[in-house]
């Protein structure tokens, strides 16, 4: 099928406004599903009604309690009826969806299969309904990139305007049922990556976030009489931030933060991996982690369902410090066994819970021992929530924005950068979402977009840093001479080289290795790489970039084929880019 060329930016802003509206009109019916079978399965056959976020509305009117079957029954029978329904008509919406999505995006050319949000978003509002452990983010975003992807697909469009549009879905998606049109859109830009984002989406990211708010606003003012405007999802007292002392509790938030979101994704996808072990019906295995969820509920209630509730009786100060402590690590389990089985949800709202637990817990105990510091300990619970899905969703950004607009708070800003971006650094690349890549130049996506033509046609000669240019050290030198060198040159990397012999690399990160106190005593060639990835004078950039990318390094030294001790130039990714840049424009011009 013949593609069109790349739109222009007028034409794609008001694709992304259409799928901007049907988003909207997604969440809405999402929001409304997962009512019903909230009221049909927990309240209807369980008698259990979970408690309400201050700012949800409840849209079905409906008075059914029969009360006939047991918790962990209730969650199973969801379970199995989501599993059986997902892997009939579309195996690829188990699990939480979010990954779905960025696997399409980045390996799939953006394409999504047009039953996918249909089945997505009943499947997942059965699962979350009948108290799983689960959110509404990853359904969403599949429910919201699926119709990108629809539309893209219909119209023909390049593989580049069709991954937009399914950007344009996840960032309407998460924007209306949040609440949240800027964190919406900056969510969606980025969590396709670990460290970086999809900085030609944010226009239409924002269009579309921006759109599927105001309808997903409108359907609720009419079914739910809420009122128009930005209600925020939880309902918060005026909390500013009241002594600088505040910011080390901060830290220790953040710390704390990342080890329990590295537990998450670790205990997460232990469950996950183990479950594609078991030889049983995969349509079973949701049903199984459904029961076991189950069991956890009859004790600790706060794990069924999206347990948005608890979250605002720990703002209200309504729920004990000890439980706030078991819903950190019951919510960790709950949700591996509901959507590490293959269950569909989302693992979003989940770390929301998880997050807020953590920040509830230290800043109510702080609060306990330091009162005239922590004068407001439920302002913490924003603070861990920002911080939590920094860390485990790589989205720090996003975490900062989204947490602002579904609670108010923004006097907290500054809490809030601090506590989210400490958290994402010290979480390292755990992250919840498997499918990410760490930045576009490991996209598959982009890799094919740069080496198309363009790198193939020049040559690595053409890019590099002659060696007469370069600045190079010897293995005699000291590590702070080096670390001297980097500031003052500002590369990251250097040859090592004796009588101009290339004999090892150093760089930044082997530097930083060192302790302060040795940095002094020990040389180079103690820490220097001697088993060197190298390229030639020869090869295309594509080649170049592919031994960068795939080997995970910054720079790689030229040399001599015959001799490849001689070095004859060096070369970055930013050389790369430098030359792709030129040859684009010499090929345009």
């Amino acid at each position: 099928m013949k593609r069109r060329a790349p739109l222009s930016s007028k034409y794609l802003i008001l694709l992304a406004a259409a799928v901007g509206v049907i988003s909207g009109l997604g969440a809405f019916i999402f929001y409304f599903l997962l009512d019903l079978s909230t009221k049909f399965f927990l309240a209807g056959l369980d008698n259990f009604n979970p408690p309400l976020a201050g700012g949800e509305a409840e849209i079905v009117k409906i008075d059914f309690h029969l009360g006939i079957l047991p918790l962990p029954v209730v969650v199973a029978l969801g379970g199995l009826l989501s599993g059986l329904i997902v892997y009939k008509y579309a195996p690829e919406a188990e699990g939480h969806g979010t990954d779905a999505v960025i696997r399409a995006f980045h390996r799939a050319r953006g394409v999504i299969r047009a039953r996918v949000p249909i089945v997505k978003t009943v499947a997942s509002a059965i699962t979350i309904g009948s108290g799983g452990s689960a959110g509404r983010e990853g359904p969403i975003a599949q429910i919201g990139a699926g119709f990108g992807s629809f539309i893209g697909e219909a119209l023909r469009l390049s593989d580049k305007d069709r991954r937009i549009l399914v950007i344009c879905g996840v960032a309407g998606g998460i924007g209306g049922i949040f609440r949240s049109p800027f964190g919406g859109a900056i969510f969606g830009i980025e969590v396709l990556y670990r460290r970086d984002n999809e900085v030609e989406a944010i226009v239409p990211a924002f269009v579309s976030s921006i759109v599927a708010f105001v309808v997903f606003d409108v359907m609720m003012s009419n079914f739910a009489n809420t009122p128009f405007g930005v209600l925020p999802i939880f309902k918060i007292p005026q909390v500013t931030i009241h002594s600088p002392l505040e910011f080390p509790i901060y830290a220790v938030v953040s710390v704390l933060a990342a080890f329990f979101g590295i537990l998450y994704v670790k205990v997460f996808y232990a469950v996950h991996n183990y479950s594609k072990k078991v030889g049983i019906s995969p349509y079973l295995k949701p049903a199984i982690g459904g029961f076991f969820t189950g069991i956890i509920g009859l004790f600790l209630p706060g794990v069924l369902g999206m347990g948005y509730g608890y979250v605002q009786m720990a703002i209200d100060g309504k729920l004990a410090v000890s439980i706030m402590l078991l819903l950190i690590f019951g919510k960790i389990v709950a949700t591996s066994l509901t959507v590490g089985t293959g269950g569909s949800g989302g693992v979003f709202a989940p770390s929301i819970v998880i997050g807020s637990m953590l920040g509830g817990f230290v800043g109510y105990t702080f609060h306990y021992l330091f009162p005239d510091i922590v004068v407001q300990p439920e302002a913490f619970v924003l603070i861990g929530m920002s911080a939590f899905i920094a860390a485990v969703a790589k989205t720090p950004i996003a975490a900062i924005l989204m947490v602002l607009e579904m609670c108010g708070g923004y006097s907290l800003l500054p809490a809030l950068m601090t506590s989210a971006t400490l958290a994402y650094y010290l979480a390292g690349d755990y992250s919840i979402y498997a499918e990410q890549v760490a930045t576009r130049a490991e996209s598959p996506a982009h890799r094919m977009e740069m080496s198309i033509d363009v790198l193939e046609n020049v040559k690595v000669k053409d890019a590099m840093v002659p060696a007469e240019k370069l600045v190079v050290v010897t293995p005699y030198q000291r590590v702070s001479e080096v670390l001297e060198m980097i500031e003052k040159t500002g590369h990251m990397g250097f040859p090592v080289v004796i009588n101009s012999r290339l004999v090892g690399m150093v760089t930044f990160e082997d530097v930083e290795r060192v302790p302060l106190e040795e940095r002094d005593k020990t040389l180079v060639r103690d820490i220097m790489t001697r088993d060197l990835i190298v390229t030639y004078p020869d090869e295309t950039l594509e080649e170049a970039l592919i031994k960068l990318v795939d080997k995970g390094v910054g720079r790689l030294p030229v040399v001599d084929r015959k001799d490849e001790r001689e070095l004859l130039g060096l070369i970055t990714r930013s050389d790369i880019m430098k030359a792709h840049a030129r040859e684009v424009k010499r090929i345009v011009s």
